[in-house]
């Protein structure tokens, strides 16, 4: 019995490093709120951790600068609840997860062009 717990304690700790591997960041397509297939891969590994123990998550929701405050949070609050969404639809109870928008107020990169753009359209994991 106590090999098996043991088996269980590092099968949870190799599910947890392969999340931390994989990062905390999502990225999305231009005026999307659709889980691209790496997205996907990656929330995934999380999920797989997040089962394995107790925590809850907050996920907050980021845009580029491109359209108005009102558009841009809105669509930070439908990408963060993309990523809830397929969590919950993988097995992750929604009371695990909690979701905000912040628009494009706390950029990443600071700039114009698409280079600085793609880094500021994401779901942080926290």
């Amino acid at each position: 019995q106590e090999a098996e717990q043991q088996a269980q304690v590092e099968a949870q700790q190799g599910r947890e490093a392969a999340a931390a591997d994989v990062g905390t960041v999502f990225y999305f397509e231009f005026d999307s709120s659709s889980l691209t297939e790496d997205a996907r891969a990656q929330v995934d590994a999380h999920i797989q951790a997040l089962l394995g123990n107790n925590d809850s998550v907050r996920l907050e929701g980021h845009t580029d600068e491109r359209g108005t405050r009102e558009y841009n949070l809105a669509l930070g609050e439908r990408r963060a609840n993309a990523v809830r969404d397929y969590m919950v639809a993988n097995g992750l109870p929604s009371y695990r997860v909690e979701t905000i928008s912040y628009g494009e107020e706390n950029p990443v990169a600071y700039g114009s062009g698409e280079t600085n753009w793609q880094q500021n359209r994401r779901v942080e994991l926290k």
